[in-house]
């Protein structure tokens, strides 16, 4: 991507209101509202559990840009965990290829972002594990081994179904509690 289209990419980024959302995806900027409360509960399921099994020296963020410059894409998860040096970088933007995984609860109204979109992204920005929670299908995908810019595993479960997580969270998801949209 030019360096010079990015950076002005970047600056209409940052200058969007604090309760909007706004990810880069190359030559596209996506912006979103802020979260229903049944997402932010089916969040708080999936990330006790993420939070039980995290190893140590990283923390959980649900406000972190992952950045990678060097492919045009800046994308902000629902979830994710950083190490903990990540604090002291001196930009807000994190680099992507620190994060341990994406969770990302699918958007009723704009699903195409999380499962095409950040399907696409989250490989090449070298993300290791991206994780759907779809309330709308009532599933949750698990994508891992990314290569060649796409990710070569798949488990697809519904609520009330198991996912297993692999390292370096190594352990199986529960989704029982997990709510689907209604209506």
């Amino acid at each position: 991507m030019n360096p010079r289209h990015y950076e002005l990419l970047e600056r209409a980024r940052k200058a969007a209101p604090e309760n909007v959302k706004v990810e880069l995806s190359g030559d596209i900027v996506v912006m979103q509202a802020s979260p229903s409360a049944l997402h932010q509960r089916n969040l708080a399921i999936v990330q006790r559990q993420f939070e039980a099994n995290c190893p140590p020296g990283y923390f959980p963020s649900g406000s972190s840009d992952l950045a990678s410059a060097e492919v045009g894409k800046v994308r902000n998860p629902d979830l994710t965990y950083l190490p903990d040096e990540s604090v002291d970088l001196p930009e807000h933007d994190v680099p992507a290829r620190m994060a341990l995984v994406a969770v990302e609860l699918v958007s009723p109204k704009n699903p195409e972002n999380d499962w095409i979109g950040k399907l696409r992204d989250y490989p090449v920005m070298g993300i290791p594990l991206y994780l759907i929670v779809d309330a709308r299908a009532k599933t949750v995908t698990l994508f891992s081994e990314p290569e060649n810019g796409r990710y070569r595993s798949r488990e697809d479960a519904d609520f009330g179904e198991t996912v297993r997580i692999p390292a370096p969270f190594d352990f199986v998801l529960e989704t029982a509690a997990l709510l689907p949209i209604t209506g």
